[in-house]
């Protein structure tokens, strides 16, 4: 059986308006659509850590 999520209205993150049950977390399509477009034109992007290195590991790759 699928489990029905409950929805409690929030703030958009967009706006600030009360979000909806159709767009939520957002108020409206024009605000998902907004936070969609931030997305994929690199404005909101998920920090890369810096010390990842193209080169193989000296150890083969053994945890420690």
């Amino acid at each position: 059986m699928a489990e029905e999520r409950t929805y409690e209205p929030r703030p958009c993150p967009i706006c600030r308006k009360t979000s909806t049950a159709a767009f939520h977390p957002f108020c409206s399509k024009r605000c998902a659509d907004v936070d969609l477009s931030r997305w994929l034109s690199g404005v909101y992007a998920v920090p890369a850590d810096d010390q990842e290195s193209d080169e193989p590991e000296q150890d083969g790759g053994a945890t420690h």
